[in-house]
């Protein structure tokens, strides 16, 4: 197993900030990734694009105008210009570093969200030597392929969609060849298809791959995906998430 999943109450479930906590905070921002660490998150998952001049900056969308108001992308502008923008009018937009920085006990689970930022990202996870502490996950294949074959085994990686589709078709008996994840990160359904249910925990589990699914908010729901089986809970209400597992899985 790698070391990003060996937490300290491993094999317990542990909950995962998204994006800090994102219900009462302005997302990825350093305000939202300190109320979670501060009540107890040692996991936080956020998302990464890169400057014009090659910074990783923490940030989700593809365009700036949802969180800040302005129009462009975090690509069209150099570190200094970007400095200059504001969250929900106060808060500034932070590096990766930054967040690697100011919770040096925080594990991040990180979304390259563009092919621009794969190589900033390896040439920043070489530089300061994390790799221990980050898992890469991608809706894109190929960002994640890269960045295996770049790394190699220092660096966790989820698995990408044709993993996930080959490891929910093992159920009927298919063959589904070999996994390069060191685990599964995915919604409970997709679309019309419920994803994580028995079946599809014990193929993960038969093939040592720890799940964590995304992105839950009722507390219902999170009871409902423990008794399960999965091992972690990404969810933007940090402070209920964290009280279920306090109280529910932690208690014992």
């Amino acid at each position: 197993m790698h070391p990003y999943l060996k937490h300290s109450r491993w094999p317990a479930a542990v909950p995962i900030a998204h994006r800090g906590y994102s219900a009462k905070y302005p997302e990825n921002t350093m305000s939202a990734f300190d109320a979670a660490v501060q009540l107890g998150f040692a996991y936080l998952e956020t998302d990464v694009h890169a400057t014009k001049d090659g910074q990783v900056a923490v940030f989700h969308d593809d365009t700036l105008e949802r969180m800040t108001g302005m129009d462009g992308r975090v690509e069209d502008l150099t570190l200094a210009e970007l400095r200059r923008l504001r969250v929900s009018q106060n808060e500034p937009i932070p590096l990766l570093v930054e967040l690697l920085d100011a919770f040096p006990n925080a594990r991040i689970n990180i979304d390259p969200k563009q092919d621009s930022v794969v190589a900033p990202l390896l040439q920043l996870l070489r530089e300061i030597n994390v790799w221990d502490r980050v898992c890469v996950a991608s809706f894109s294949a190929s960002r994640l392929e890269f960045m295996r074959r770049e790394a190699g085994d220092r660096l966790c990686t989820s698995t990408t969609p044709s993993e996930v589709t080959r490891l929910w078709l093992s159920r009927f008996g298919l063959p589904t060849g070999p996994h390069k994840a060191d685990c599964v990160q995915v919604p409970p359904r997709r679309l019309h298809v419920r994803v994580v249910d028995r079946q599809f925990i014990r193929a993960a589990k038969t093939r040592s791959l720890p799940i964590h699914v995304w992105t839950i908010n009722d507390t219902r729901e999170m009871g409902r995906l423990l008794d399960l089986g999965v091992d972690g809970i990404m969810s933007d209400e940090a402070e209920n998430a964290m009280t279920l597992f306090r109280d529910r899985v932690w208690a014992e």
